[in-house]
């Protein structure tokens, strides 16, 4: 069902002004309502306030969440030797996989090959007064088990990278399709006046860095200007951020209120999205030439704080920098921030890579918990970590391959339920078994989170009312909500 934006702006890309007059057969009264519909949808869309506003009806229900971290773990880490241990794997090490698992499984390049138990090389052990199980290789995650839940009967439809990453962000493959944090600032806004309502970044270490498109952070369909934008992790975080030698910022100024003009004498012509995109871009890459500056001045941070998420030089590209300067972008009204770490793709080399990637990652991801904690944010902040895909129980060489059938996740903050685990792999961790969770019903319990109802919550595209959870049944998954 679209809501009344949604018809408002069908409207207005069907009908510029001067169309309206010309051809209407109501006249002056028409326009007049058309005009009325028009300044309804300006001040929805530019607000006294809020450069990012809320779309018309929304949220459906009070929000537990207002803002979102999503971890990406980019390649896709193994389950069985972070969040979910497997005992019965252990003791089928190097014995072949039962065929009663496997038959008729898509697999990846383990397809047609002999298939042999893997041994997780980590160790678990239980953390906090929750008990839960975390593998060895991430002590720091393992000492915020009390703030975390995780998911292990995770499962997905795409066993490639690049397709995996679509599902995971749009709930489809096919291209064209809005990220879920476009959905979620086309939705809902954000309280930022002076940057992006979405950030992602993106670190590696690890091996297997996989390249991430940009088409994970897309808007697809939506207007332009919520589609994410990338800052680079080293140096100026956008490019040209300053002005040229001898260009002041009044003159600057002056240039962009001359382009805004010419913008607005197009505008009035013709009714078309990408023009207010356009005028709204300009005039946020002004204010970012004075926001950005300051957002990536670490001198205020103490050393307590760079120590606490790993930090040896802010700005160097690490995923423990990006982790310090999401929290810094939550602050200043940032809604969605995604933290690419490309190190997880363990076709090889597992047990040498795979602690690595975890160092690079561990401690700054806790730290931002804690963080946000500290801070009183992580009660409105929903926190996602977790990769497109597991691994499989089975050995490829010294690594594993692609899984889809079974992997794990953790979410904390914005209205999760803290200190448990949900759902199970079977004693192989091949398949998910009980209280499966479908990307898309992750997907639902995302919005939930944020008081959305994703069946409601569509846009109109070429006749169809697309949704992030697409047309196949999801749902929310109650049981994780505090």
């Amino acid at each position: 069902m679209s809501t009344p934006i949604q018809f408002v702006e069908a409207a207005r890309r069907s009908w510029s002004r001067r169309t309206f007059l010309s051809n209407s057969f109501a006249g002056v009264g028409s326009f007049v309502l058309g005009s009325m519909l028009s300044e309804q949808q300006g001040l929805a869309e530019t607000g006294a306030e809020r450069p990012w506003p809320a779309n018309f009806g929304l949220p459906h229900f009070a929000p537990r969440a207002k803002r979102m971290v999503h971890l990406c773990m980019a390649g896709g880490p193994s389950h069985v030797e972070s969040l979910d241990p497997k005992p019965e794997l252990q003791r089928l090490d190097g014995q072949p996989f039962p065929d009663s698992f496997t038959a008729g499984q898509q697999l990846a390049q383990l397809q047609g090959s002999k298939l042999l138990a893997r041994k997780s090389f980590a160790k678990f052990r239980r953390w906090g007064e929750s008990g839960l199980e975390i593998s060895e290789i991430f002590p720091h995650i393992g000492s915020i088990a009390d703030e975390i839940c995780i998911i292990r009967s995770m499962k997905t439809e795409q066993i490639n990278h690049d397709t995996a990453h679509a599902f995971m962000n749009t709930g489809s493959i096919i291209k064209g399709r809005p990220s879920m944090g476009s959905w979620l600032l086309y939705g809902l806004g954000a309280e930022t006046n002076n940057l992006p309502g979405y950030v992602v970044m993106s670190s590696t270490g690890g091996g297997g860095a996989q390249p991430i498109s940009a088409r994970q952070w897309s808007a697809g369909v939506l207007p332009s200007r919520y589609q994410g934008v990338a800052f680079q992790s080293t140096g100026s975080p956008v490019h040209y951020i300053g002005n040229p030698a001898g260009v002041c910022q009044s003159t600057q100024r002056q240039v962009v209120d001359e382009i805004q003009r010419l913008n607005g004498f197009l505008a009035q012509q013709r009714v078309d999205p990408e023009i207010d995109t356009r005028i709204a871009q300009y005039e946020m890459a002004f204010k970012m030439q004075t926001a950005v500056p300051e957002l990536t001045d670490m001198s205020t941070e103490s050393q307590h704080t760079l120590d606490m998420y790993g930090v040896n030089k802010p700005g160097d590209g690490s995923f423990a920098s990006n982790c310090l300067l999401a929290r810094r972008l939550l602050e200043r009204g940032v809604s969605v921030v995604q933290l690419y770490h490309r190190g997880w793709d363990h076709h090889g080399g597992i047990a040498e890579q795979m602690p690595i990637a975890a160092k690079h990652t561990d401690q700054a991801s806790a730290a931002l918990v804690m963080d946000l904690k500290q801070r009183g944010l992580l009660e409105d902040t929903l926190i996602i970590w977790g990769g497109e895909f597991g691994r499989t129980p089975m050995g490829q060489g010294s690594g594993r391959d692609h899984h889809i059938n079974g992997f794990s996740l953790w979410m904390a903050g914005g209205g999760i339920k803290p200190g448990m685990t949900y759902g199970n792999t079977d004693e192989l961790g091949y398949n998910s078994v009980e209280n499966i969770v479908h990307v898309r019903d992750l997907h639902a319990t995302m919005l939930h989170c944020f008081g959305v109802d994703h069946e409601r919550f569509t846009e109109r595209f070429q006749g169809l009312d697309i949704r992030l959870t697409g047309v196949e049944p999801s749902r929310v998954v109650r049981e994780v909500l505090a």
